[in-house]
């Protein structure tokens, strides 16, 4: 019997994992899947750039494939989910708000006690996702694709962007006990809900781009799973 090749998923945090792992275990169940937890959001980190950023995903691969003993032939792809976080809106929808421990954000505008910190944020995010946009291969070839969940994943799950870590885990946990056994209704709400960008590929990543898309409800996920859904 062949072995099965891994599918490499990248997420953000570990309630990303706890929501969707199991699911897409399930879905992917031809292959083996690994969730690759990065705790943050390389494509905002200040060491990361256009020109790099591809090298540093591979690397995340080839991380795991070194630990484990694997080789680049034992990977069907890689799949990257990135948090949107509003990165494309203009500055002039970044608003000081001193009592903001954190961003706080709408569907019209970001609140925060760094507005310059922010905007620099979005700029440097911007442009490596605007890079992402067109990798196709990373490490050794492997097919390499990014869908995003705007502003975050618990904004495109729960409708709940603003989510304390209690409040994640709780959504997370609840999210996966309600699809885990109904795998053509998570493709339904993914693919088929008025937040789904299931546009072409490219336009998909064009669409979210404009205006204050990056700060509304909206995922492309749903291109990824458009064979399964059929």
């Amino acid at each position: 019997m062949p072995r099965k090749k891994i599918v490499f998923i990248i997420v953000e945090g570990p309630s990303d994992d706890e929501a969707l792992g199991v699911i897409l275990n399930r879905l992917y169940n031809k292959n083996a899947v690994h969730l690759e937890i990065v705790h943050g959001d390389i494509t905002s980190e200040r060491s990361v750039t256009p020109k790099n950023i591809a090298a540093k995903i591979g690397n995340l691969v080839r991380g795991y494939a070194a630990a484990n003993h694997y080789k680049a032939v034992d990977f069907q792809e890689v799949i990257h989910l990135i948090d949107m976080d509003g990165a494309y809106i203009s500055e002039d929808f970044v608003t000081e708000d001193a009592e903001m421990e954190k961003p706080f954000y709408t569907t019209e505008e970001i609140w925060t006690a760094r507005p310059k910190h922010l905007i620099e944020r979005n700029r440097r995010k911007s442009e490596n996702v605007n890079r992402i946009c067109f990798i196709n291969r990373v490490w050794n070839s492997l097919p390499y694709s990014a869908y995003y969940m705007s502003v975050n994943l618990d904004h495109v799950l729960y409708n709940k962007p603003n989510s304390t870590d209690e409040e994640k885990e709780t959504n997370a946990y609840l999210f996966a006990k309600k699809y885990k056994e109904n795998l053509a209704d998570f493709l339904r709400f993914i693919s088929d809900s008025d937040f789904s960008v299931c546009l072409d590929y490219r336009q998909s990543w064009e669409y979210i781009q404009e205006g204050r898309h990056s700060l509304e409800r909206h995922t492309n996920l749903g291109i990824c799973f458009k064979e399964m859904k059929g």
